[in-house]
C-alpha cells in the first residue's frame, strides 16, 4: 500500500465516492477512500432510492436540484447505467397545515427554478390510481423527481474516481486519527498507516465516532428504517410516481412488476441494528388501509432493513471543523444523502480547494447546535 495520500476519504457510500470522483476530476493527486467492507454496504444499499428537489429549505433544494441535473447525465459522465425514472414525486397532504407548508415550499421550490405544483385530489389519484383521496385535501407534485438504482450510482462513481486516479481501499476499517497539535498527520487502519494531512467524513451513521477521533462532535445517530417489496401488480402505470401519504409517511414506488414501499416507524429506537421485524407491519398496514387500500391484497416478496443516520433537526453536516486542522465532513443527511450526493461532492471538492462552492453550506456546519440555530427540514420521510 502506499502510505501516502494528499486527502483520505471515509466511507465508500455514495457521499464518499461522490467526493473522491469530484475530487480526483478536479486534479486532485492520491486522493484514497477507505471502505471497511465492500463498497455501498452501508445506508447507500438500503436507500429506496428516490431523487427529488421537493425539499421547505432552501439548500436542500438547491442540492436536490443539482442533483438532479447530475443524476441525468450520469451515464454520459461514467458509462454506467443508473436506471433512472423521471416519474415525479407526489407528497399527498390530508391537513390544512400540510396544504399550507407545501404550498409555501412550493413557492420557494419554483423561484429556484424547480418545476413542481400543487394539485387536487383527483389530479393526484389520476397519477397515482393506487390511492383513495379520502380525506385528502390537496397534493404537490413534481416531474423531474424519481428514483433510481442506489448500488449504481455508487459504482459509477467509484469506476470514474479510479480512472481519474482515486485509490479504493475496501475491507480495511479506519483505527485512528493521528494529530500533531491541531494537525492531521495520519489515519491509521486494519491494513496501514496512511500519511495524511486532510481527512473528509463520509461515513454515514457512524460519524460519530469518526469525528471524536480528532475531537470533533458529529451528532449523528443511527435509526433502523424498513422497506418491503411486493409481488408484480397487475395493470402497473408506467409512469406511477413516487407517492407519499405525508401524514404517515407510507410511501411507494414500481420495483419491476411490483412495488417497492416502505414508512417511518416511531417505536424504532436508535442503534446499528439492521435486521428486519414484523413489528412495525400493523401500523403499514393501518396506513395503506387508509390511503392506499388495493395494497393490502399484495403479498410480500422481500425486504431489507437499513439505517438512517439522524441529526438534531433532521438535517445534513456539511463543512470543515474549527478546532482542527483539515478535517471535513458530509454526513447525517437524515433520509435525504444519497438523492445528494452529487451535488454534495461538488460542495466538498470546492471547500477542499478553497473555492467558493455553487450554494453557501455554512447554516450546515455541525457547530450550529452549539450556537442555538438549528436548520430544520420539514419535507422529510
Amino acid at each position: 500500500m502506499n502510505a501516502n495520500a494528499s486527502v483520505v476519504v471515509i466511507g465508500g457510500g455514495v457521499m464518499g465516492t461522490s467526493i473522491a470522483y469530484h475530487l480526483a476530476r478536479a486534479g486532485v493527486a492520491d486522493v484514497v477512500l477507505v471502505e471497511r467492507d465492500e463498497l455501498a454496504s452501508g445506508s447507500t444499499s438500503k436507500a429506496a432510492g428516490g431523487v427529488r428537489a421537493q425539499f421547505s429549505d432552501e439548500l436542500n433544494i438547491q442540492l436536490g436540484a443539482r442533483s438532479l441535473e447530475a443524476f441525468g447525465r450520469f451515464e454520459e459522465e461514467t458509462g454506467h447505467d443508473i436506471g433512472l425514472h423521471r416519474v415525479g414525486y407526489l407528497f399527498l397532504l390530508s391537513t390544512p397545515e400540510e396544504v399550507a407548508g407545501f404550498e409555501a415550499s412550493v413557492r420557494l421550490q419554483n423561484s429556484l427554478g424547480v418545476p413542481s405544483r400543487m394539485m387536487d385530489p383527483a389530479e393526484a389519484q389520476r397519477l397515482s390510481p393506487l390511492i383513495t383521496t379520502d380525506g385528502l385535501l390537496a397534493a404537490a407534485f413534481s416531474p423531474d423527481d424519481g428514483h433510481c438504482t442506489p448500488e449504481s450510482v455508487v459504482h459509477g462513481y467509484a469506476s470514474a474516481a479510479r480512472r481519474y486516479g482515486a485509490r479504493i481501499l475496501r475491507h480495511n476499517d479506519v483505527t485512528g486519527i493521528e494529530l500533531r497539535g491541531d494537525r492531521i498527520t495520519a489515519v491509521t487502519t486494519t491494513i496501514g498507516r496512511i500519511a495524511t494531512d486532510t481527512v473528509i467524513c463520509a461515513a454515514g451513521p457512524w460519524s460519530r465516532a469518526v469525528g471524536a477521533m480528532v475531537g470533533v462532535d458529529l451528532p449523528v445517530v443511527p435509526l433502523r428504517r424498513q422497506i418491503a417489496v411486493t409481488e408484480p401488480v397487475d395493470g402497473l402505470p408506467p409512469h406511477l410516481p413516487m407517492t407519499i401519504d405525508f401524514s404517515t409517511s407510507l410511501y411507494f414506488h414500481a420495483e419491476g412488476p411490483g412495488l417497492l414501499l416502505g414508512m417511518s416507524d416511531p417505536d424504532e429506537r436508535p442503534g446499528f441494528a439492521t435486521d428486519t421485524h414484523d413489528r412495525w407491519i400493523p401500523r403499514l398496514a393501518e396506513a395503506m388501509e387508509h390511503r392506499a387500500p388495493t395494497l393490502l391484497d399484495l403479498r410480500r416478496t422481500g425486504g431489507w432493513a437499513g439505517l438512517y443516520e439522524v441529526t438534531p433537526d433532521h438535517n445534513a453536516l456539511i463543512g470543515e471543523a474549527t478546532s482542527v486542522s483539515r478535517f471535513l465532513y458530509a454526513t447525517g443527511f437524515s433520509g435525504h444523502g444519497f438523492l445528494q450526493g452529487p451535488a454534495v461532492g461538488e460542495v466538498v471538492r470546492d471547500l477542499y480547494l478553497g473555492r467558493v462552492p455553487f450554494v453557501d453550506v455554512s447554516p450546515l456546519s455541525a457547530g450550529r447546535f452549539a450556537a442555538d440555530a438549528p436548520r430544520p427540514e420539514a419535507n422529510r420521510v
